[in-house]
């Protein structure tokens, strides 16, 4: 009986992590169509092969380093690099294990390694997405692909193994808790894309001579729209693969078995549901009062709820959590719009807000509202928490710990990194496409043939005719008018 109760067990959990897997990648689909819906027209090709081809680079990066990383990096610096076998390509853990078996929790891991990797890949491929859209209209596509592969392959997944696993340092000393990745994924993707573009720069046209901010509108807001839908609906996979879903808990005298979170704190999918559902809702409410019921940033205000939510979404009643996506989308909007005119920062679609300060917002929350709870579950020996403890000895969640965590998240493992690779990708002149080609549009085939006509005509001593100066000016002159129309 105990074998027929352990080989379902088996089954049960691949298959579960397995249909994780297939919702989470409807994120994906959605965030391309969201960013397609927004680019425009000229570029809706560049915009379809930036998303399109993050998928294969993250995931090659992400097999052959990430996957190591996350579980290699968990106490580094405070403890050496973690031996996990199972986590490097040449694994036979990586490989079919029809038998079972292996280092790692004997048949159990042997059968789960893979789904399980598989879920982290479609985490990476969120982080990327995230990204992506913020950069359309003028980020080079080899230059794109070049960040999105460490970023999305490597660098967050080292914060991730910190502070998302359950022997993480940040978790065992810090007592960071953070149960959906307000911070890990969102608030990281987020800061890594306030860097980029800080290099990057406006899109031509999007600010005035005075420094007024001039409107560019999704090309197809129907798009958007379905975009935003079909990622809400991805979403449920992505907090479900947040879980483990078949964990003993309880004492030995009273044991039962339920889910947890990855931390392994009891949680239900029934309270992550209403949280979730209840938390979308507020969020849209809270943009439409604030933005006066522009309905791109209402679309919005599904994703910003939620993240403004996630940390504590485990422990929240659904009421906390209307109240926190109504007050962290009416933060994030706010800082979106006071940083765009402050510091002429051009997030076309609004990713930095509604994640990397809806996702700082998030985890700063959850410290104060579940102060004093368990960040973890015991994971071998009981490690000090630098900021409280509770009666058996483990770290509790707590505002220091969050607020530390949430400044490692989105400045360390997300500004920083974006800041200095655009830089060095500006410094070898890669970052940014030609003026000429963010006028005609990306997707204009011919066009660098006729910039490189071009400059090879004023590098010579041979004067452009009348004609030809009219000509241009002309064509100039109507593509950047264009450029706030098309």
């Amino acid at each position: 009986m105990d074998t027929d109760v352990g080989a379902l067990t088996i089954v049960f959990t691949e298959f579960y992590y397995w249909i994780t897997v297939a919702l989470m990648f409807l994120i994906h689909v959605g965030f391309t169509m969201y960013e397609v819906g927004t680019s425009r027209r000229k570029n809706l090709g560049h915009t379809l092969a930036k998303n399109l081809m993050l998928i294969p680079l993250i995931t090659f990066g992400f097999f052959f380093f990430g996957w190591w990383a996350y579980w290699a990096f968990a106490e580094v610096p405070f403890g050496p690099f973690a031996d996990a076998p199972w986590s490097l390509p040449w694994s036979y853990l990586m490989g079919p294990n029809f038998g079972g078996g292996g280092d790692a929790d004997g048949e159990f891991w042997g059968h789960l390694n893979g789904v399980f990797f598989m879920a982290f890949v479609l985490f990476a491929w969120t982080t990327g997405s995230i990204c992506s859209g913020a950069l359309i209209e003028r980020i080079r596509l080899g230059a794109w692909l070049v960040l999105i592969t460490i970023f999305g392959g490597f660098i967050w997944l080292v914060g991730a193994a910190m502070g998302w696993a359950p022997n993480g340092w940040m978790v065992q000393l810090m007592g960071y808790h953070d149960a959906y990745a307000g911070g890990l994924v969102h608030a990281v993707s987020g800061g890594f894309a306030l860097g980029v573009l800080i290099v990057l720069g406006p899109r031509i046209g999007r600010f005035g001579p005075n420094g007024e901010v001039r409107d560019i509108p999704p090309h197809n807001k129907w798009m958007v729209c379905t975009g935003i839908l079909i990622i809400m609906t991805g979403f449920f996979g992505f907090m479900a693969a947040c879980h483990a879903p078949f964990m003993p808990l309880g004492t030995e005298e009273n044991p039962f078995f339920g889910a947890t979170t990855i931390y392994g704190t009891p949680v239900t999918l029934s309270n992550m549901t209403m949280n979730y559902i209840m938390a979308m809702s507020s969020g849209m409410m809270a943009m439409y009062f604030c933005s006066k019921g522009d309905p791109f940033w209402v679309m919005s205000g599904c994703i910003g709820g939620v993240v403004s939510c996630a940390s504590g979404m485990d422990a929240y009643h659904p009421l906390q959590c209307v109240g926190l996506a109504f007050a962290g989308c009416l933060f994030a909007y706010h800082m979106h719009h006071y940083v765009q005119s402050r510091f002429k920062i051009d997030d076309a679609v609004g990713a930095v807000a509604m994640h990397g300060y809806a996702g700082v917002f998030s985890v700063v929350a959850a410290g104060f509202l579940l102060w004093g709870y368990p960040a973890a579950a015991p994971t071998g020996d009981i490690n000090p928490g630098w900021f409280g403890n509770n009666a058996d000895g483990f770290a509790i969640i707590n505002p220091l710990g969050q607020v530390i965590g949430a400044f490692i998240f989105f400045v360390v493992f997300g500004m920083l990194p974006g800041y200095i690779g655009a830089k060095i990708l500006q410094s070898f002149g890669v970052l940014r496409v030609p003026r000429e080609v963010e006028l005609a549009g990306q997707d204009t085939p011919s066009l660098e043939t006729v910039i490189r006509t071009s400059r090879s005509r004023r590098a010579s001593s041979k004067p452009l005719s009348a004609n030809t100066l009219k000509s241009n000016r002309h064509r100039i002159g109507k593509e950047t008018e264009l450029c706030r129309l098309v």
